[in-house]
């Protein structure tokens, strides 16, 4: 048997005449997914396998969903005859632009059995001389295989040779995602031997040494992992003392690294290439002189060994020298090794005769968290997921490691500045906190925050853009969006679409033991950020702001600064500055009644509805009425138009319920129901009865303007307090109440016991009220059927993204993270919104 190593990311060229069977070899070993057929692309594109005239065509279709498989990390293997070096290079260009391995795979059998299995199939009409040609094209193509830039070359010679082959997938040197940690990862130590020992020790390592003292290897009691970042070598006082123990570290499994810059350059010099002795090389070489040749050979054949970067912790996590963006994670390449040893630059040289590095970690939305150093700073800094960790020891500054998954920074101080820096040690120009960039926002990103991931595609990102940029307030004050909410699961309960009963269902199912059920108000949703102090607030000029769930201005001046204002002095008469110790409040209400935003929605789309039928229908029944009076067979056709009458004056009716007058802001009233954030604390944390609390409090302070929000605890082991509930939603209902929304007691961020997020709403609306949303006649038997049957799979997963953006956007705005990045969260709130989900459920 022969194994054939087949990198588990790779493109892999099947190289042989006709007739040798690579079609059979290909579907024996590799999944179908995987194989791309010359013979398939060419019927793809000709609707004939044989058309050789559409070659050109099939192989640019060919060659583009490779490039399309390899950029998505799948391996990928190509059928066909490959025998000219033109075809060969094409393929090996292909995996060079996507940081993948070409390998060939050779299946050389005798020409006259290849000629005899051709003859064989009716499809293949060319001459024995064709094939006798492609035989001397394979025999030269050994020799240039590797030449040409496969890096390995499998050669299977006969047919016993070939059936009895096996694959094996190999990994790639860089894939340790079966490593999972925990990690303690350790910036650049550039020879300071003493600060490494000190600060391993602080992180709870315990050292072993040799016969003279020498710090030789570690291991940790929790069984933890060192992982350093590279730069073991060059500019400290003992780079043969940190290579000792390092080196001890690996061996013993305790430890892994890869190569920084340094140690390249004195791989270099080691193997007696022409390299300068500058940036601390020549104090390298000679510590290195006094120590045993042996160890110095040991030294070349570490470093030689490194990989230049590792994934690890199953894709969370990847540790290179200088960062490595997200298509060059798990890839291997030149230009892959040449961005983990040096990162990248642009070209240009600073004062310092430095050569400037391109802020690749800037535009960075990879879900892996990237760990690397190369370039000092004063202070680890989090950017897009990513962290240097190189504070300068060597220079006087400080030596640091980075605890994963705690995310906890540990560091020690320099004994002293060991060498002196080129650069000072200052950290790099920072964004302004205020600089918004088209790029934070523009384009498809993977998002990575505290409650989860996702992506945000590049056409609803687009959306978003327009609307941000033509609507929304000033991005300064847009800190929250609320999230979309899904309805409970469809009712089979008589002619309910939506029932109380299945949304205690829902949470039940979900682990959930008490919820709180609350009053839906049907008005608009409104969001408001008040400041203590009407002018100079901290997010920029002005004393707050009120808009939409989509980020609009609520009704423009002066009513935003009228409704601020009342607000205002409600949270000053309930006297909440004081007691949450904060000079502003998020707050999320409804705005009542309905009309006073929506009106123009109401006169445009629904009362004209209602007009055309309370126009129409009596004079229809009236006509049905005379006709059955002489007698012609109408009865049912009566009878359905007056239930269409009757439907079409109840869909008037639930409408006509939200409709009040007002003038200015008489009339209008806020529902507020959840106190969000202060300048002090996130509130999402807090159980519901706590927000509520707090409504209930501005609503005794204004009962003009605040409308309260009623409720009812349900414990739902209690079968008694669901059925009072339900009650009262009937109740609700019938006085022409929207409904209401259950929500998990524990508040807004409650979770699951597995620790997942909650749906923070579910809505349950009645009976009435869903003939706005559905039609008049939405609970005739055959609708009802047909929407019971919709899926809510796709609204509820929307939910739970939004919802977990909005409380990352929380955190981000108390912990006062720049307004980039807080930015980045709302905006890919509303680019959720763009999602193709039914707009009614």
């Amino acid at each position: 048997m022969t194994t054939l190593d087949i990198p588990e990311l790779a493109l892999v060229a099947l190289v042989g005449i006709s007739g040798s069977g690579k079609s059979t070899f290909a579907r024996r070993h590799f999944a179908p997914s995987q194989v791309l057929s010359s013979d398939m692309f060419r019927a793809m594109v000709a609707d004939d396998e044989n058309d050789q005239s559409a070659s050109a065509d099939a192989f640019e279709a060919l060659h583009h969903v490779a490039a399309t498989r390899l950029r998505r990390g799948r391996l990928t293997v190509v059928d066909a005859t490959n025998l000219q070096p033109h075809a060969r290079a094409a393929l090996v260009r292909v995996a060079r632009e996507h940081d993948v391995l070409p390998v060939a795979v050779v299946l050389d059998v005798p020409e006259a059995l290849a000629w005899e299995r051709t003859e064989g199939r009716a499809d293949r009409t060319f001459g024995r001389q064709v094939l006798a040609r492609m035989q001397r094209d394979l025999r030269r193509s050994y020799k240039q295989l590797a030449r040409e830039g496969f890096r390995k070359v499998h050669v299977l010679r006969g047919v016993e040779e070939i059936d009895a082959a096996e694959i094996r997938n190999e990994k790639l040197f860089n894939d340790r995602r079966d490593l999972t940690g925990p990690f303690d990862i350790v910036g650049d130590v550039h020879g300071c031997r003493a600060e490494l020992e000190t600060l391993l020790t602080r992180l709870g390592w315990e050292l072993r040494r040799d016969e003279r003292g020498r710090p030789v290897d570690g291991t940790h009691p929790s069984g933890r992992t060192a992982v350093f970042v590279g730069d073991l070598v060059d500019r400290g006082p003992d780079s043969p003392g940190v290579l000792r123990l390092v080196m001890g570290m690996v061996t013993a499994g305790h430890a892994i690294c890869v190569p920084g810059n340094h140690e390249q350059k004195l791989l270099r010099r080691l193997r007696g290439q022409n390299v300068r002795l500058t940036y601390g090389l020549a104090e390298t070489m000679e510590q290195l002189a006094a120590e045993p040749d042996s160890f110095v050979t040991e030294v070349a054949t570490f470093i030689d060994g490194l990989t230049s970067h590792f994934v690890l912790d199953d894709g969370r996590l990847v540790v290179a020298h200088a960062g490595l963006k997200e298509a060059y994670q798990g890839r291997a390449s030149g230009r892959v090794r040449a961005f983990a040893l040096y990162g990248e630059t642009t070209g240009e040289i600073d004062e310092y005769g430095m050569p400037v590095r391109y802020p690749w970690a800037r535009e960075y939305r990879g879900s892996a968290m990237v760990v690397y150093g190369h370039t000092p700073t004063p202070e680890p800094e989090w950017v897009n997921h990513t962290i240097c960790i190189d504070t300068g020891c060597v220079f006087g500054g400080r030596l640091t490691a980075l605890r994963y998954p705690e995310k906890e920074l540990v560091s020690v101080p320099a004994e002293r500045e060991w060498y002196a820096p080129t650069r000072p040690l200052t950290a790099a120009p920072a964004r302004p906190d205020q600089v918004l960039e088209l790029t934070d926002v523009a384009g498809r990103r993977h998002i990575e925050h505290g409650y989860g991931s996702l992506t945000v595609p590049a056409e609803n990102a687009a959306a978003a853009l327009e609307v941000m940029s033509r609507f929304a307030v000033d991005p300064r004050w847009l800190a929250w969006l609320p999230p979309t909410m899904a309805p409970c699961s469809m009712s089979t309960v008589g002619d309910f679409l939506e029932h109380p009963a299945q949304a205690f269902a829902d949470y039940r199912a979900a682990g959930v033991d008490r919820v709180v059920c609350e009053e839906k108000h049907m008005g608009s949703r409104a969001v408001v950020l008040v400041c203590r102090e009407p002018d100079g607030g901290p997010f920029g000029p002005g004393g707050g702001v009120v808009h939409t769930r989509t980020g609009r201005p609520f009704f423009g001046e002066p009513l935003d600064t009228e409704l601020l204002d009342r607000v205002r002095a409600a949270v000053g008469g309930a006297g909440l500055w004081d007691e949450l110790e904060t000079d502003w409040l998020l707050l999320d209400c409804e705005l009542l009644p309905w009309s006073a935003k929506a009106g123009g929605l109401i006169r445009e789309q629904y009362a004209g509805v209602g007009a055309a039928g309370r126009a129409a229908l009596p004079a229809a029944l009236a006509a049905l009425e005379a006709a059955a009076g002489r007698g012609l067979p109408v009865d049912g056709l009566r009878d359905r138009t007056a239930r269409r009458h009757d439907e079409i004056l109840a869909y008037s009716a639930a409408y006509r319920a939200y409709v009040g007058p007002t003038d200015g802001l008489r009339g209008v009233t806020l529902a507020p129901f959840a106190v969000l954030a202060g300048a002090k604390a996130g509130y999402a944390d807090r159980d519901h009865d706590w927000h509520l609390g707090l409504a209930d409090r501005l609503c005794a302070a204004d009962p003009e303007f605040f409308t309260p929000t009623r409720r009812q605890v349900v414990d739902l082991a209690d079968p008694v307090a669901e059925a009072a509930a339900t009650e009262w939603w009937l109740a609700l209902t019938a006085d022409g109440g929207e409904g209401m929304v259950v929500k998990p007691y524990a508040g807004p961020a409650a979770r699951t016991e597995r620790g997942s997020l909650l749906q923070p709403g579910i809505k349950c609306r009645g009976r009435e009220y869903l003939r706005i949303i559905y039609g008049p006649g939405y609970a005739e038997p055959e609708q009802l059927a047909a929407l019971r049957r919709r899926s809510l799979g796709r609204k509820r997963g929307l939910a739970l993204r939004e919802h977990g953006l909005g409380l990352a956007a929380l955190d981000a705005l108390v912990a006062g993270a720049p307004l980039w990045r807080r930015h980045e969260l709302v905006f890919a709130i509303l680019a959720c919104e763009s999602e193709p989900v039914d707009p009614r459920l």
